[in-house]
Order: structure tokens, then sequence, then C-alpha cells
């Protein structure tokens, strides 16, 4: 199979018939041997009804459908859609059309006619987003490189919208922590990325599922995920603290018995607990992020549970029943 494409859906009833009539004639026209590997990410509305309705219809000769328990996020749908492809190419893209098929094409063409390529990676040339959203990402992009291990080779900008090659997707597959970000995990594994520059499309229909909250925490657990920098930033903050008081302390000394000035101690005091204090609560609140990740990790639990999938062979359908992150996906044992 030439390419297996990786599509997570939340909440995208309103989109997904414009993305099936899309993505079938898209990569049918390219004559392409592909794949659909569709994840309903614990929605609430008829996606799960949409998706299987697609696979059932057989207007795709292959379609793997996987039905989450719950909402486990996008990081977790991505690494299921991984998990039961099975082309010798992977692709990954958006519902929302926002990421077009037609794009997904030339990635995928634009990688083959570079075999000393590994992935191709889309970044945006021109963001249609608020200023301060737009502003914010450019700065974490920054923020992150220079704090991040093993990501000297993060295309700047990239999403998760790329073309790779089974090689990448098997080194992603190694990986089953629990806190995971697609985008610092594509350039800690290296391979050689070509950066392939496009413009997204207004959303087919809905509205972004992605508050800026989200999008903040999203970010925070990226550097957290790849970073110890916090850590040692905790370790400067209170060794320059320790200095400054030894330094203070020397002053009061000074200005005691050298200048006989009488210290005005409460105000002074006050202060110093209040700086201290706060001090101290800055670095045992980043001490317990990475705590509490080890925690989580420990625990072993899988990234995420799938009540059912569903895989259609030219619209025969047949189901695995559950499935958690970790396993071998049954249905892949059996093309195989």
């Amino acid at each position: 199979m030439n390419l297996s494409v990786v599509v997570p859906c939340y909440e995208e009833h309103e989109c997904l018939p414009l993305l099936f009539d899309r993505a079938t004639a898209a990569f049918d026209a390219a004559g392409l041997d592909y794949e659909l590997v569709l994840v309903n990410d614990g929605s609430s509305d008829d996606t799960w009804q949409l998706l299987e309705r697609f696979a059932r219809s057989g207007r795709a000769n292959h379609v793997v459908c996987v039905d989450f328990s719950r909402n486990f996020g996008k990081e977790a749908a991505l690494l299921a859609g991984l998990s039961h492809a099975t082309g010798d190419a992977v692709g990954i893209m958006d519902a929302d059309l926002q990421q077009e098929p037609e794009t997904l094409v030339a990635m995928y063409r634009k990688l083959m006619a570079h075999p000393e390529a590994d992935c191709v990676a889309a970044y945006q040339e021109r963001r249609h987003e608020g200023a301060l959203h737009a502003a914010l990402k450019e700065a974490f992009y920054h923020i992150f490189k220079a704090m991040a291990d093993g990501t000297s080779k993060m295309v700047p900008d990239a999403s998760d919208f790329r073309v790779f090659r089974r090689d990448v997707a098997e080194a992603l597959l190694a990986m089953p922590e629990y806190h995971r970000f697609s985008k610092g995990l594509f350039a800690w594994v290296g391979f050689e990325t070509i950066p392939f520059a496009y413009e997204p499309s207004p959303r087919a229909a809905g509205s972004s599922k992605w508050s800026l909250r989200q999008l903040m925490r999203y970010a925070t657990d990226g550097i957290f995920a790849f970073s110890t920098v916090p850590l040692k930033l905790a370790t400067w903050v209170g060794s320059t603290a320790a200095i400054a008081s030894v330094v203070y302390f020397f002053m009061v000394l000074y200005d005691a018995f050298g200048l006989q000035n009488t210290p005005e101690g409460y105000p002074t005091i006050v202060c110093l607990i209040l700086l201290l204090g706060g001090l101290t609560l800055l670095t045992l609140g980043i001490i317990g992020e990475y705590v509490a990740r080890i925690y989580v990790e420990g625990k072993g639990r899988p990234v995420y549970i799938a009540r059912r999938v569903v895989v259609s062979e030219g619209g025969r359908l047949r189901e695995t029943g559950f499935e958690r992150s970790g396993e071998q996906p049954r249905h892949v044992d059996a093309r195989s």
C-alpha cells in the first residue's frame, strides 16, 4: 500500500461528508493505493455514525475506523492512527479541510521525488489568525527549540500536517510515553525532513475546538515533556536568591555596625519572606510538574482505549472489538 492517511476526528460531523468527498476524489485521481485511518476521539455528536457509514459505503478500498471509549485528545488519536496504518508512507491531516487532501498528495509526491528524505513537513506561509494568537505561536516555537533537547532538526512553524516514510512511523511508535507532543517527537527522532510551504484553507464547517487556554496548556506540556530547563531555572533562581540574601546580610551588618544606623526590621523581613516564599512555591511547582509526569508514567496506563475498531475492505466490514494502546492491532496481523 502506497499511503495511509491518519485523520483524528472530534466533533466533526459537519466536516466529515465534505472530507470524504475531497479525500477520495484527490487520492483516486492521483492513482494511489491508499487507506484512510479515521479516529473518533470520543465525540458526542454523529461523528462515529458517519465514519462507520463511510466505511460501509465502499467508496474507499481500505478504511479503518477507531472509536475511542472517551475523549483522550489529539495526541492519543495520532498514536492510534499510526498503530493502525499499514502503508509504506503515512500522512497526517485534520478533518476540517484546512489542510487539503490535494496538498497532502503534493507532499507525498515530493517525498517520493526525494529518496534521500524521510519526511515532508508542512508549514504555514501566512497565518490567518489573530495577531496575539500568531505571535504566541511564533514565540512558542522559538522558545521550544531553544529549550528542548534533541530538536535541532525541528522545522520552524511546522504542524502535524506531514507525510513520512514507514521508518519514521515505527520510530514514533517505539516511544509509548503517556504525555505526547508530536511536534517534538518528530524532531527528536531525527530523519531528513523537507519543509513544504502551504496556505491553510478556511474551515469547511463548524469551529475550532481549541481554546487559547488549551493551546497554552498544550505548549506547556510540550516544554515539560522535552526539556529539563525549567528544573535548571529553579536551581538558578534559588542560587541567585541565596547569593542575594548573603549580600543583603552583609549590607545590614555594615549599615548597623559601620554606619551606626538602626535597621528597619519589620518591612525588610516581610519583603524577604514574601520573596523567598514565592520563589520556593515557584520551584516546588516546577518540580511538581515533573513529579506528576513520573507518577502518571509509572502507573503504566494506556494512552487510549478503543471500544471498537471497524475495518472495511471494499465495503466488507469486520469489527475487531476492544483495544488499547501498546497492543498490536489485530487487523494489522491479518494483513501482514
